[in-house]
């Protein structure tokens, strides 16, 4: 019954063709771009940081003559070299301990051949398999289950020999094998397409240049009435506190930006995978049908999942779309994903006048 509920479903949109070599194209450069801007940000920042403190030593200097002497290396920026070498770190560290943290907080196990307990924890194990053969994969990410009725799915690892797909029992038992298919086709597109690696980075990126700003502009607050006779200084103190308030909201904004990129691109790999449009998009249809319907039901279950919030990016869906909020951050004001219609029309469906 369900299967035929999402058949009509299909049936309210127009079908087409889907052009996926287009969209893998066109959001890959965006991507990048995105990750560029990200890095020129924090390459800013960080001169930035180095003309604030060169300025107390520089007094008479301009704005230009400090830029100047840091770019050319007369003036060594060893402010941006040491947030360098931390975000490098911390990068390391983050790669290591990615996969821990997106389970960290569900009640979850690994599915082998040897450890599955039931036919359908096994056909999972073999789509899982037939699509890394598929994706052209060195190595077969690890499955696992998470108990949970909600319907959603996410990969993680930063490289093909460290993925893993993780998988809700309540999407294994609602979907058909074509639909499972085409969800673990997407998943691995995120794998095939290094999101993992992209995003983590970029978001590590925008959460310490907002650290890094934050110092600064505590400084400028406390330290200007000690330096009104030094000019370059309290230029870059109104340059400091105008970026305070600012950058924050275009980090989130190119953030939510990225996601949606990779999200659309990896429905552009499911699609080159599965060689048709339909399995993934009667699978999203049913996805987000099941989380209005039962929309209180799986409130409480998100909110009562310690960690959710790590989830959300990676997640096929964002429960927010069906009405289930979960806001810690101005980040989670906003969907992380395109919305449904969106993305549909990407893969070929539009509604029909």
């Amino acid at each position: 019954m369900t299967n035929n509920l999402n058949s009509n479903h299909l049936n309210q949109f127009a079908a087409s063709t889907a052009d996926w070599r287009k969209t893998l194209r066109q959001n890959n450069r965006r991507t990048y771009f995105v990750i560029s801007l990200f890095f020129l940000i924090y390459c800013g920042l960080g001169l930035l940081v180095d003309m604030y403190l060169a300025s107390s030593t520089y007094r008479d200097a301009s704005l230009s003559q400090l830029f100047t002497a840091l770019v050319t290396l007369k003036i060594f920026p060893i402010a941006t070299t040491i947030m360098f070498i931390i975000a490098a770190i911390s990068l390391f560290v983050s790669y290591i301990l990615y996969d821990k943290l997106m389970l960290m907080g569900t009640e979850y196990h690994e599915i082998t051949p040897e450890t599955a307990q039931n036919i359908a924890e096994k056909q999972l194990y073999n789509v899982v398999e037939e699509m890394k053969i598929a994706a052209g994969l060195r190595y077969m990410p690890k499955v696992f289950i998470i108990e949970a009725d909600y319907m959603n799915a996410f990969a993680s690892g930063y490289s093909e020999k460290s993925a893993m797909v993780a998988i809700t029992r309540g999407l294994m038992e609602k979907l058909n094998r074509d639909e499972l298919q085409a969800v673990m086709a997407h998943e691995l597109s995120h794998i095939r397409h290094l999101d993992i690696k992209l995003t983590l980075t970029a978001s590590l990126l925008a959460n310490m240049t907002i650290m890094v700003l934050d110092m600064l502009f505590y400084n400028v607050i406390f330290s200007s009435r000690r330096d009104d006779e030094n000019r370059s200084r309290n230029s870059l103190g109104i340059i400091i506190i105008i970026l305070r308030y600012t950058l924050p909201i275009v980090s989130v904004l190119l953030l939510l930006y990225l996601s949606r990129t990779r999200e659309l691109m990896a429905d552009a790999g499911s699609v080159e995978l599965m060689r048709s449009n339909q399995p993934l998009a009667s699978a999203l249809l049913k996805i987000q049908d099941d989380h209005v319907q039962n929309r209180d039901q799986y409130n409480d279950a998100y909110h009562q999942t310690p960690h959710e919030n790590v989830r959300r990016e990676a997640y096929i869906y964002d429960p927010l779309q069906a009405g289930i909020e979960s806001v810690t951050s101005v980040s989670d004001l906003f969907s992380t994903h395109p919305s449904l219609d969106v993305r549909l029309a990407a893969l070929g469906f539009k509604k029909k006048n």
